[in-house]
């Protein structure tokens, strides 16, 4: 019914042949430093490797307070977790025992 036609690569007629670059060779030149007269030697300025981190009283009040803020927040979803996993505990728990009790009261009957 429906069949695909596959493209056909016309092939190429005559001589192909590939653009041509012209390269041209390129030289370095070295120049010789440049002799300046004699000046007072300034010595670099010594920049220290790391910043220092000034910890004033206020910021560490502020690490602490956050720090204990971080504490609660994740006491407080633990213990949330935690007690989620109890609630579905005791559910399933009570689930089972009237199913038992349906199926004990079912099997009496009979």
């Amino acid at each position: 019914m429906l069949r695909p036609k596959v493209p056909a690569m016309p092939q190429p007629t005559g001589h192909i042949t590939p653009p041509t670059r012209l390269v041209e060779p390129t030289t370095v030149i070295q120049q010789s430093p440049q002799h300046f007269a004699p000046g007072p030697a300034t010595a670099p300025a010594s920049v220290p490797a790391r910043p220092a981190v000034q910890l004033t009283p206020g910021s560490v009040i502020a690490l602490v307070g956050g720090g204990a803020a971080v504490v609660l927040v994740v006491g407080a979803v633990l213990v949330s977790l935690l007690l989620a996993v109890a609630v579905t505990a005791a559910s399933v728990a009570v689930c089972a025992l009237v199913i038992r009790s349906l199926v004990a009261s079912d099997n009496r009957r009979r």
